[in-house]
């Protein structure tokens, strides 16, 4: 695909860009999008723009971030443009304290992951309705910490596929306990094409940005090659996205329930919510232990 070409149609030549996500790093589906990083210094939310049979992502981004999940989908980006050299210079930056990046990430999603565990529990005792979705994020929250200990990027369409590859040690046997409270065996074809409507919804309604496309588009690839399972974590991981999103505001969104107990697949049993949140929340301490104890 000719991006230069695409990047004169959008008129973003005076800008410094990179190629990023899987499309960068090799282990790419047909149905993936390309990740464009135009270091703007504008803080817009995401564009998907069809180019040429092909979706591709605009994420504005800036030369001086300093989130670290940000920092890390710069890791090995691909420089399509840098008069300046200041794309280089910054990539360069992110290189040389990757490892640290890698490990302040995992560490910021195990605390994030027992913070849904904590929500998760005291949804249960109040009898609140988004308890099973905050369960749902916890288990993701964990896979991203994991998969970040194991130097590999979060990138959704890929990751339950990595956290099968993973070598056996000490952290990475907490994978069972994700992958268990997720709840991908069962996936089907019938109820992932229900999950996939709910979820193009709730991507419509919280990002309003095409994103649906793509995901249809993913869908359809993972059914297509029987990947039912990788189907199944990806529209999780995808809603667990965007109903961080919202977290804030969940006491105005309570609507949002009747499309997110399809787009999660929820459990509604709060003494398995409780058991699950437990196993989560057991797992991120242990794992906090032994990165903190070396």
């Amino acid at each position: 695909m000719d991006l230069k070409k695409f990047i004169e149609n959008e008129e973003l030549s005076n800008f410094p860009i990179g190629l990023g996500g899987c499309r960068s790093l090799s282990y790419f589906f047909d149905s993936c999008d390309y990740d464009l990083m135009i270091f703007d210094e504008n803080s817009s939310n995401d564009q998907i723009i069809s180019f040429e049979n092909n979706l591709i992502t605009i994420h504005h981004a800036s030369l001086s971030e300093t989130n670290t999940k940000k920092l890390l989908q710069y890791d090995k980006l691909k420089i399509i443009q840098d008069e300046s050299w200041n794309l280089k210079i910054f990539l360069s930056t992110i290189s040389e304290k990757r490892d640290l990046l890698f490990y302040d990430f995992a560490k910021n999603s195990l605390i994030e992951s027992i913070f849904c565990c904590q929500k998760t529990l005291n949804a249960i005792q109040s009898g609140d309705i988004f308890a099973p979705c905050w369960q749902k994020c916890a288990s993701y929250y964990l896979a991203d910490a994991i998969s970040s200990l194991n130097k590999n990027h979060s990138s959704p369409s890929h990751m339950l596929d990595s956290l099968r590859k993973f070598e056996k040690n000490s952290i990475n046997n907490h994978i069972s306990n994700v992958l268990q409270t997720i709840g991908i065996e069962r996936a089907t074809p019938t109820l992932l094409e229900r999950m996939l409507k709910s979820s193009i919804g709730f991507s419509d309604i919280i990002e309003k940005n095409n994103h649906s496309e793509l995901i249809q588009k993913k869908y359809d690839y993972f059914l297509n090659n029987s990947m039912l399972s990788d189907c199944y974590f990806y529209l999780g991981y995808i809603n667990k996205e965007n109903f961080i999103q919202i977290k804030d505001e969940l006491n105005q969104r309570g609507d949002l329930i009747h499309i997110l107990k399809i787009a999660f697949d929820i459990e509604s049993d709060s003494n398995l919510l409780t058991q699950q949140a437990k196993i989560i929340q057991s797992s991120c301490n242990d794992i906090l232990e032994m990165i903190l104890s070396t």
